[in-house]
């Protein structure tokens, strides 16, 4: 995989509907909770699940994140590093059989310019540093 082509289509959320856990980081954690008016504290009540090594967003009851409305998202200008570097995540530029995969639920995958495998490999690094305890 020498290439890639990605662009995400306007008004899809097919990659926030799928099965998995949105993990935040403690910038993301500061700049959602200023984005809704909430003090740390508080938005952390509400929505975070916190362990001693990672903090990810609390699943309502059908949904895969709080923050997922019929229209998308709710915090799209502030969404997590998570959200807003998808599809290049490392287990996903760094293995071709899983970009494929992804593919087959993500219309924007194979659409959109050409993006050189060094530059996916940057992208997916920035994921690396702002969830450390996901890639040990």
């Amino acid at each position: 995989m020498d290439v890639l082509r990605f662009a995400c289509q306007p008004g899809c959320t097919a990659c926030c509907e799928q099965e998995g856990f949105v993990y935040l980081s403690e910038e993301d954690l500061l700049r959602i909770a200023a984005h809704l008016g909430l003090a740390a504290e508080a938005f952390e009540a509400r929505y975070v699940y916190r362990t001693r090594r990672r903090m990810r967003l609390r699943k309502p009851p059908h949904s895969q994140c709080p923050f997922l409305e019929r229209g998308g998202c709710r915090i799209h200008p502030v969404k997590p590093v998570q959200c807003r570097l998808f599809p290049f995540w490392p287990d996903l530029v760094e293995d071709r059989a899983a970009w494929r995969a992804t593919a087959e639920h993500c219309p924007g995958i194979g659409k959109g310019p050409l993006i050189q495998i060094g530059t996916a490999l940057e992208i997916a690094h920035e994921m690396r540093t702002a969830y450390p305890a996901l890639y040990r």
